[in-house]
Formats: structure tokens, C-alpha cells, sequence
């Protein structure tokens, strides 16, 4: 962790699991990581998250405890078992992070931004090709990631858990269809891809919107909102920057429609699947939409370009039946394919099978 006061936290991590260890990274010393990264192989991504004291309480762990299997969760906490050959692993990627490095070099315009992102991503490519591959089982969220990672890397141990949607939380709650007025965009507001998305959204396709509906205002909803973000509140009329929100579930009540306007990134966003949940309409662009499963306004309506996204949305603030006809099908879509009863059904037969080889 790299806040000392997620500390304050062990009690609910320890109502489920058997035993919580909570390791400090202070930014100091990650900092210090990424500069020795510049010599190093390993990416900056990986770099950062190195800690003595993270192996040190690990090795001890695994000295005094027998696992039937161990489930390693994204590529930067890699370097900790990939070695580990005799204990049964999986590698669980939330997305194909070389992948995403491609994306988000493809958007940089400063040719120095350009270079050093085209670094990182290099680096990024080689350790995932090595390091999916000294793992029992290496698993991503979403069927567009797994096809890449197996037509880039040519493993073979590249399994499909997709993610999933608490439906005791984000369900339909008598959302109201009839307003037309808010559009809404959440998610940690200091993710590259995020602040990226809101800055195009503004810049670009929300001038477009307000062209048929000048009164439309923009929500950006979200814990850490870098300065780039906030600024917007105040740069652009209607835009509204909240920080942290205690419960999201009623500010996607709130919204029209949802906006997932993503021009870099990987996986599937789970922005999009939570408001699909509660039947609010979406537009979203074609980050992550592949690893849905679905067809094109199937729940979600996906656009690519600047005039095609506005365009849908203003079909939707046109339109009550659009919205509600949207909103429903996205709701029988999550509850059939996103839950996470059988998500979970999932992954325990990957862990049991990684368990039989140990």
C-alpha cells in the first residue's frame, strides 16, 4: 500500500480473509525504484512497486505456510513468485498492459511524451511476453485482450475471467428516464486514461452535444482529481468535478446517460458494467467494449469518433423510450453474463486446477 492510512482498513480485509499483512511503500522510496528502473530491464511500471519488505514478509509466509495455490494479482506484483516454479500460481492481469502502453503512446502528440511513453511500452511488451509464461496459469478480464496477448506472446497457459458487477449493489432503482440533462463520467480522476478521456469529452465532443442541448451539464465523479481535471470545473460552464463519492450508486441514478469516452487503455471498464447494471444508458468508446461479448447498442452504444459519440448521445437526451429501451437491455445483458457468483465459479476451478499440479 502505498498510503499508511489504508491501514486502517485491515479490520474489514480480515472479516475475509483468514490473515491481512499490510506492506508500506512510501513514495520516496518507490521514487527512488523508478530512477534505479533506468538501468534496469524491468519496466518503471514494475520498478515502482519493488519492496524488500514486501518479499521479506512473503518469504516468510510461504516458509511457514502450505498453499494449494497462490493468486498473484497484476504483472507489477509479478517479480514476487515469478521465480516460484515449485508452488502452484496463477497471474491474474486486470488487462494486456502492453496493450495498453501501445494505446496510450498512439494519443501522445509531444514528440518527447511520444519517445519516452514508445520506451516504456517496449519494455513493458518484453517483460509480459517473459513473464506470462512462468506462470501456471495467466488469466485477463477481458476475450479482446486474451486474443492479443496469445497472437503477441504465443503462450498457451492464457485463460479468460472476465469481470464482474456486484448485483447486490448496482441494480435498477427506480432510475427516472424522463430527465434528459446530466451526463456522467466516473472513475479515479488521477488514471492516466481517465483524465485523458474527460479532457477530449470537454474539449471535443461536449461542445458538439450542446449544439442540440445547450443546458446539458457534465459530472465528473471521482476520488484524486489531478489539477488538469479541476480546472475543467471551472474552465468549462456545466462541468462538475465532485472528488470521492461515498456511494456511486446514487450518483448513476442521477445521470441521463453515462460517458465512457476512453481513448486509450485495455480490459473492460467497469464504469460501463456498473451503470449497465442499474440500466442507465451508455456510450462509450471502443476501449474495452470488444471484451464485452456484446453487440453494438446491445446495452451499450459504442462510438469511436468525436461527431459519431456526440451524435449518439444526443439520440439519447432526444429520446425517453431510447434511454429506457437501452437502459433495460443493458440490465438483462449484466445479470446474464456479469455477475459474480459465476465469475467466481470460474476462477475456483482455474485455482483447483492450478492446485492439482502442485
Amino acid at each position: 500500500m502505498e498510503d499508511a492510512g489504508d491501514k486502517q482498513y485491515r479490520p474489514e480485509l480480515e472479516k475475509i480473509f483468514e490473515k491481512a499483512v499490510l506492506v508500506h511503500l512510501p513514495r520516496r522510496q518507490a521514487g527512488m525504484n523508478v530512477l534505479g528502473g533506468v538501468v534496469s530491464k524491468l519496466p518503471f511500471q514494475v520498478s515502482y512497486f519493488k519492496s524488500k519488505e514486501m518479499q521479506r514478509q512473503l518469504n516468510a509466509l510461504l516458509q511457514k505456510e502450505r498453499y494449494d495455490a497462490i493468486h498473484v494479482q497484476h504483472l507489477r506484483m509479478a517479480p514476487y513468485l515469478e521465480q516460484r516454479s515449485d508452488l502452484p500460481r496463477i497471474l491474474d492481469l486486470p488487462d494486456a498492459f502492453s496493450l495498453y502502453w501501445q494505446r496510450r503512446k498512439a494519443v501522445k502528440k509531444n514528440p518527447l511524451k511520444k519517445s519516452a511513453e514508445s520506451w516504456e511500452a517496449s519494455r513493458v511488451f518484453r517483460y509480459e511476453q517473459q513473464v506470462i509464461k512462468r506462470f501456471d496459469r495467466t488469466l485477463c478480464c477481458s476475450a479482446e485482450d486474451l486474443k492479443y496477448l496469445q497472437e503477441k506472446h504465443g503462450a498457451n497457459n492464457l485463460s479468460l475471467l472476465p469481470n464482474g458487477v456486484d448485483l447486490s449493489t448496482f441494480h435498477p432503482k427506480n432510475h427516472d428516464y424522463s430527465h434528459n440533462h446530466t451526463l456522467l463520467f466516473t472513475g479515479n480522476m488521477d488514471y492516466a486514461p481517465n483524465v485523458d478521456a474527460v479532457l477530449y469529452f470537454c474539449k471535443d465532443v461536449l461542445p458538439l452535444i450542446r449544439k442540440k442541448h445547450p443546458d446539458v451539464k457534465f459530472i465528473i465523479a471521482g476520488q484524486r482529481p489531478v489539477a488538469a481535471v479541476k480546472a475543467l470545473a471551472a474552465e468549462v460552464s456545466g462541468v462538475q468535478v465532485t472528488g470521492f463519492v461515498e456511494d456511486l450508486t446514487e450518483m448513476y441514478n442521477t445521470a441521463s446517460v453515462v460517458v465512457a469516452p476512453l481513448r486509450f487503455g485495455a480490459g473492460t471498464q467497469n464504469k460501463v458494467l456498473e451503470a449497465m447494471a442499474m440500466g442507465i444508458p451508455v456510450v462509450c468508446s471502443h476501449i474495452g467494449f470488444g471484451g464485452l461479448g456484446i453487440e453494438n447498442g446491445e446495452g451499450a452504444i459504442m462510438r469511436t469518433d468525436a461527431k459519431g459519440f456526440a451524435a449518439a448521445v444526443i439520440s439519447l437526451l432526444d429520446s425517453e423510450s431510447a434511454r429506457r429501451s437501452l437502459g433495460e437491455k443493458a440490465t438483462a445483458v449484466i445479470r446474464a453474463r456479469f455477475g459474480w457468483d459465476a465469475i467466481a465459479d470460474t476462477l475456483e476451478g482455474y485455482l483447483l486446477e492450478v492446485a492439482a499440479k502442485g
